[in-house]
């Protein structure tokens, strides 16, 4: 829930420093991507408390790195993605066997992250290039 909630934050936060003549779709993808966090986040704080747990008030770690280039806000989207497509896959590794609602939750998690770090590589390749984007 909280890497979820730093995920809004980050990318509202991207979303208003995005300039220049393709500033318009960009904001627009990157204020989807908070929203889309946010509904993460929720989602991921209705199973906390349906194992009977107290969703945490605390966001994940954010990082300042006053690189406001849309090739850097797209670079650090694309470690955020990482990060969260590790953090469930170690859901599903933890829950494996245990519970086929986390199994589950952790799966469609991980399809979406994945998709999201498609988005993102493919947006920071140059044009006619195929290859993926090598962080």
């Amino acid at each position: 829930m909280e890497l979820e909630l730093a995920g809004v934050v980050r990318y509202t936060h991207y979303s208003l420093m995005v300039y220049g003549f393709n500033r318009l779709p960009i904001v627009a993808w990157l204020k989807a991507n908070a929203n889309e966090s946010l509904d993460h986040a929720h989602k991921a704080g209705e199973l906390v408390t349906l194992l009977g747990g107290h969703p945490s008030l605390k966001i994940g770690a954010l990082l300042e790195t006053e690189q406001h280039d849309t090739g850097d806000i797209l670079r650090e989207s694309l470690q955020h993605e990482q990060t969260a497509l590790a953090a469930y896959y170690k859901l599903l590794e933890i829950t494996s066997g245990k519970s086929v609602l986390l199994e589950e939750y952790a799966r469609e998690m991980i399809v979406q992250e994945e998709l999201h770090l498609d988005e993102v590589n493919k947006m920071l390749r140059r044009p006619g290039d195929t290859a993926p984007f090598a962080a």
